[in-house]
């Protein structure tokens, strides 16, 4: 990104462009040549040797259209933007002066290194975790083990977990949500079978399968029946309150064959066992006073009123056999249903588990939990390259701002991905690493492609991606501890005025903050624009506008007395809020307003304000 733009005419109001939407230069999806999938290496591969064949790979390809790369990024735009992608916060000034004066041809690589050994790292991409799966909850309820799932996933990266092994943690979870923090996945969609097929394939295939619920897929090869034999992984896992006066919870619990659901609807299918027990008379009919003193008193009424054909009071095994099941019947078998289109009150058909890249059948007779397994064993094997292809692109459009394939999670046989090699040699490492996030994220921080300027794009280089880097907008908790550490606060004054009855427990003001300002990280970054009320809260939230008082116990009131000088002030002021010095236009701009006010400390709350709402400050540049 280029230096801030100041406006040389106006006062300082009006200085800096205080928006919270972010010009974006993204091209649409773009289309490349397939590849076929290179042969997966069977030992580590080395990150910096697989960067810079990635780089290579690239340039040849910006070479082809006579696309010039940009130049790397100076010292400070490479710290801030790595910084918040790895730790999700902004460097200290110290940190800033320091890494420039590091004169170490390997102060990049060790910088990356440091990031991915620090604490912040793993709760950052915890937090991501948590927006990917929570953002697209079908159950609202989903919200009060959102705590329990971001410190169960901070101790998974923080013991630098293999993906597929958090996958399968997520997959096969079961207990207390409230104790059990991977039940996050689960928990957010009900235990619904086609709902977890949904999100299963988009996170971890990288593949929207969904519209293939009710039809065969308009634009993939999918079919309908691709879709229900995913969703037949998940028929016997359910959502049920935990009974306890104390707290309001839930868990996730394993409903297998042998269950008085499963009895219930073998009595509609084959019901002689009924007329064996009841049928006193044997005249082949069943009557309420013959079920009198059994369960299935409750529930002859309404039998009678649906399966009755010739109103005689009595049901035979025909009249039994008719009776249309209720919609939730297929939630009261442990057998999924694939619901018939034609006859929306029909049970549906039994359909066997299958995962539809690779056409592997789960073996017949599983329980629950070997079901899942079965599903993540096939998932993360691998012979699936879909697994790999779909972190590998998320993480890539995470930190580079867009990936080589768009949207990050509709990837498939039937899209194009741009520079097809370039995903598989990292695809193939990272599958080589064992699936090892740190592997990946360290791979591409040390590419050149990640490590370029920020620019916009000329016309000739919409269908070219990676010659620059791309605008990226923080993620809310990248913003609100970008702030804190601005002020120089653990926290910020929470709302507690604020009611959520499913969200007791994360009324902080972290959490208030990122209900307003978080995005879903699957969204592509040109779909990404500020609000109104996201505008508001920054230019005249009381919280914010207290720690701007220079007369005050405050930071800015520490930068006024330390540095009585006006240029000092400031150039601290733009390292503290923008983790750079300010260009020579910016100084000359900032002194001439000092010197047109009377007041020295409100310039100085005017000139932290606008610095805090400019667009550079919730940017990664």
């Amino acid at each position: 990104m280029t230096s801030f733009s100041v406006n040389r005419t106006t006062q300082i109001v009006c200085l800096f462009l205080f928006t919270l939407s972010v010009p974006l230069c993204h091209s649409s999806t773009f289309a490349a040549t397939k590849s076929g999938s290179q042969s997966i290496k069977h030992q580590r591969v080395d990150e910096i040797a697989t960067a810079q064949q990635v780089d290579e790979l690239i340039e040849a390809e910006l070479k082809k259209t006579n696309i010039q790369p940009a130049k790397l990024a100076n010292d400070e735009d490479f710290l801030r933007r790595v910084t918040f992608d790895l730790a999700g916060r902004k460097p200290t000034s110290s940190e800033v002066i320091l890494f420039g004066l590091d004169a170490s041809p390997d102060k990049r690589k060790t910088i990356i290194n440091d990031l991915l050994n620090s604490e912040s790292y793993a709760v950052n991409w915890a937090r991501y975790w948590r927006d990917v799966i929570y953002l697209r909850a079908t159950d609202i309820r989903s919200r009060i083990n959102q705590s329990e799932f971001v410190a169960w996933m901070t101790t998974q990266l923080d013991e630098n977990k293999s993906w597929d092994q958090i996958a399968t943690d997520l997959l096969t979870a079961t207990g207390d949500v409230r104790e059990n923090g991977s039940t996050a996945l689960i928990f957010a969609h009900q235990g619904d079978p086609a709902e977890l097929a949904a999100e299963t394939s988009r996170i971890f295939l990288g593949i929207q399968i969904q519209c293939a619920n009710c039809h065969d897929h308009p634009t993939d090869k999918w079919k309908r029946d691709s879709f229900h034999e995913l969703a037949a992984f998940f028929p016997r896992v359910r959502v049920r309150p935990v009974r306890d006066a104390q707290r309001r919870s839930f868990q996730v619990v394993s409903v297998d064959q042998g269950s008085q659901y499963d009895r219930r609807l073998q009595m509609f299918k084959d019901p002689s066992p009924l007329f064996r027990a009841f049928d006193r008379n044997r005249d082949g009919k069943l009557t309420e006073a013959e079920v009198k003193r059994s369960r299935l008193a409750r529930n002859f009424e309404q039998m009678l009123d649906r399966g009755d054909s010739n109103s005689d009071k009595a049901l035979t095994i025909k009249e039994i056999k008719s009776i249309a099941l209720p919609p939730n019947t297929r939630r009261a078998t442990p057998e999924y249903l694939m619901p018939d289109l034609n006859d929306p009150t029909a049970s549906g058909k039994v359909v066997h588990p299958v995962l539809f890249v690779g056409t592997k059948a789960s073996p017949k007779g599983l329980k629950d939990l070997e079901r899942r397994e079965t599903l993540s064993k096939y998932l993360t094997s691998k012979s699936n390259p879909w697994f790999s292809r779909a972190i590998v692109n998320r993480m890539w459009a995470e930190m580079l701002g867009e990936g080589f394939y768009m949207p990050i999670d509709d990837i498939g046989p039937e899209r194009s991905a741009v520079y097809p090699k370039v995903l598989e040699t990292l695809a193939d490492g990272f599958t080589a690493s064992r699936y090892d996030l740190k592997w990946l994220y360290r791979t591409i921080a040390n590419t050149r492609a990640y490590q370029r300027q920020m620019q916009a794009k000329k016309p000739e280089e919409i269908q070219a991606p990676f010659a620059a880097q791309s605008p990226t907008r923080l993620r809310g908790d990248q913003v609100f501890t970008a702030i804190t550490q601005v002020f120089g606060v653990d926290d910020l004054q929470a709302n507690r005025n604020l009611r959520d009855r499913y969200n007791r427990g994360n009324r902080t003001a972290r959490s208030q903050f990122s209900n307003l300002f978080t995005f879903d990280p699957s969204t592509a970054q040109d779909e990404i624009t500020g609000d109104v009320p996201q505008a508001l809260f920054m230019m005249n939230s009381t919280t914010i506008n207290g720690f701007l008082r220079s007369n005050q116990n405050t930071k800015l009131a520490q930068i006024a007395r330390d540095y009585p000088k006006n240029s000092d002030a400031i150039h601290e002021l733009y390292l503290l809020i923008l983790s750079r010095e300010p260009s020579k236009t910016e100084m000359k701009v900032c002194q001439d307003y000092f010197k047109s006010t009377d007041n020295r400390n409100e310039a100085l709350e005017d000139l932290m304000w606008s610095l805090l709402n400019s667009s550079e400050f919730i940017t990664k540049r």
